[in-house]
C-alpha cells in the first residue's frame, strides 16, 4: 500500500467518479481500475459498491476514508517536522485561483512569499473560481483563493484577504441588449443573460431575481466570470461579476455597470484551506504572509 494509491483512493471517494478521477490524476481508467482492486484485496473487504452507472463508498470504504486522510496528513507533517527552521522550509505548495486574481493581487502576495521561503516552490493553477472550495475538499490543492460562501464548510479554514461589490453589466456597444438597457425602467424580463453555470455567483444572482420576481432569459451558461465579461462586451446579454474581475479586464471599455436596487451582497475573497494542512508548515507559512500583506482591491 504507497501513497500514490491512498490519493488515488481518496480522490475517487471524493468524485464518486472514475473518470473523472483518472482524468485529474492523469492515469488511464483501467490503470486506476486495478489499482483500486490491489487495495481492495490488501484491505480484504470491498471499499466500493460499483455498476456501470454509479460508485459509492461501502462502510468499510469510509472507515478507511479517514484511515487514509490521517495517513497522508501524518506523512506531510513527518516530512515537514524534520525542517530545521522555518527559512529553510522546502517542497511544493499548491495554490488554485482564477485568472484575474493571478495578475491583479496575487503577485504582491507571492512576491512577498517567495522572498521570505525562496526554497519553497509554488505550483499556481488557474480556473474556475465556482470550482474552488472543492478543489480544496478533494486535497487537489493545498490553499484556494475563493469568495466566502454562505456557510463555510465545518473542515474548511478562511482567511479573508479583500471586499468586492458584484456588479450587473452590460455592453456599451450598439446592439438589441443595448437598447433594452436604455428603457426606462429597464425590462429585466426581456434582457438575455449571461451566467454562470454554478457556483457562488449563481447562487446570488438567483437570489436576486426571487427577489424582484424575475424569470431570467438565459442566453447562456459559462464557466468563469472573465468568460461572461467577454460575451457581455460583445454584446450576447446582462452578466453578474465582481468589480475586481471587470477592474482588470481587456474589455472593461466595452462593459457599463448596469445600477439596480437592491445591490447584490458583495463578494469576500480570501485564502481557503482544510483545517488540517494549516498544521503543514508550508501552508502555515503562506496564511503568515498573506495576514502581513495588505491588499488594495482597484476600483473600490
Amino acid at each position: 500500500m504507497d501513497l500514490r494509491t491512498l490519493r488515488q483512493f481518496l480522490h475517487l471517494a471524493h468524485s464518486l467518479h472514475f473518470g473523472k478521477t483518472s482524468e485529474a490524476l492523469h492515469v488511464s481508467p483501467s490503470t486506476l481500475s486495478r489499482s483500486i482492486s490491489r487495495l481492495e484485496d490488501k484491505v480484504g473487504v470491498a471499499l466500493f459498491e460499483r455498476d456501470n452507472r454509479s460508485v459509492a463508498l461501502t462502510q468499510a470504504g469510509r472507515r478507511f476514508r479517514s484511515f487514509a486522510e490521517d495517513t497522508l496528513a501524518s506523512w506531510e507533517d513527518l516530512k515537514h517536522d524534520i525542517r530545521q527552521a522555518p527559512t529553510e522550509l522546502t517542497g511544493q505548495i499548491r495554490i488554485y485561483c482564477t485568472v484575474t486574481a493571478s495578475y491583479s493581487f496575487m503577485p504582491e502576495l507571492l512576491t512577498r512569499f517567495r522572498k521570505s521561503f525562496p526554497n519553497i516552490e509554488v505550483i499556481l493553477e488557474t480556473g474556475d473560481v465556482a470550482q474552488a472550495l472543492q478543489q480544496v475538499a478533494d486535497q487537489e490543492i493545498d490553499i484556494a483563493v475563493a469568495p466566502l460562501p454562505d456557510q463555510l464548510p465545518n473542515q474548511m479554514e478562511f482567511l479573508s484577504l479583500l471586499k468586492t461589490p458584484l456588479q450587473f453589466i452590460g455592453p456599451t456597444v450598439d446592439c438589441p441588449v443595448s437598447r433594452l438597457l436604455d428603457e426606462i425602467p429597464v425590462n429585466w424580463r426581456q434582457l438575455p443573460l449571461v451566467i454562470s453555470e454554478y457556483g457562488l455567483t449563481r447562487k446570488r444572482l438567483d437570489q436576486w431575481l426571487r427577489s424582484q420576481g424575475v424569470k431570467p432569459r438565459v442566453y447562456a451558461q459559462v464557466a468563469g466570470h472573465e468568460a461572461i465579461v467577454g460575451m457581455v462586451g460583445m454584446g450576447f446579454g446582462v452578466g453578474l461579476v465582481p468589480q475586481l474581475v471587470l477592474e482588470n479586464s481587456p474589455m472593461k471599455e466595452r462593459i457599463r455597470v448596469i445600477p439596480v436596487q437592491p445591490q447584490v451582497r458583495p463578494f469576500d475573497v480570501g485564502l481557503c484551506t482544510l483545517h488540517r494542512r494549516m498544521q503543514d508548515p508550508l501552508v502555515k507559512a503562506f496564511w503568515q504572509i498573506a495576514q502581513t500583506t495588505p491588499i488594495e482591491p482597484p476600483g473600490i
